[in-house]
């Protein structure tokens, strides 16, 4: 991002699945971002909707909008992916203004590598501080929701596949 107050964070994790199985699990940003679907303590209850065009996300240009409500204040924002290159990397940004609680506008993204018969995930963040004064107060909050879901996505993904692996055991 090009704001030189913008904050990165990552968290990687091997999954048991092959690059492109993984990639086209992550590839829904539904499937991704299921946990910002549910209210939790974490996210101050707050839970989003998302819109998706015809591309349903998954090509460079795609649009995906979120919509919400946390402590009685509307959420919304837009993104736009990228980069998308099968099996190895997608990338989205914010466009224009979100309305955001704890973090500013991002670009969020994952890098996929293969490792042996698994895969190597790691989802990133790279964001600007939230714009409200009371926010950058905290910036604390920002970090911790950032961390947790970027490690969110990841250990998702993973259980999924974990998942998968131990019924296909259990059918043998």
């Amino acid at each position: 991002m090009a704001d030189p107050r913008s904050i990165q964070e990552q968290s990687m994790t091997d999954v048991a699945a092959t690059p492109q199985a993984l990639f086209d699990y992550l590839d829904d940003p539904r499937r991704l971002g299921s946990h910002m679907e549910q209210g939790s303590w974490r996210t101050a209850g707050a839970s989003m909707a998302f819109e998706l065009d015809a591309a349903q996300g998954r090509s460079v240009g795609s649009q995906i909008r979120l919509r919400g409500k946390v402590l009685g204040m509307s959420l919304a924002l837009a993104e736009v992916v990228t980069e998308h290159e099968p099996p190895r990397r997608k990338v989205w940004r914010t466009v224009g203004t979100p309305r955001l609680l704890v973090i500013g506008a991002y670009a969020m993204g994952f890098d996929i590598a293969a490792v042996g018969n698994e895969s190597r995930l790691t989802v990133f963040i790279d964001y600007s501080p939230a714009p409200s004064l009371a926010m950058r107060a905290l910036p604390f909050l920002g970090r911790f929701y950032a961390r947790w879901c970027v490690k969110r996505m990841a250990e998702d993904a993973k259980r999924h596949f974990d998942r998968g692996a131990e019924a296909a055991a259990q059918r043998a």
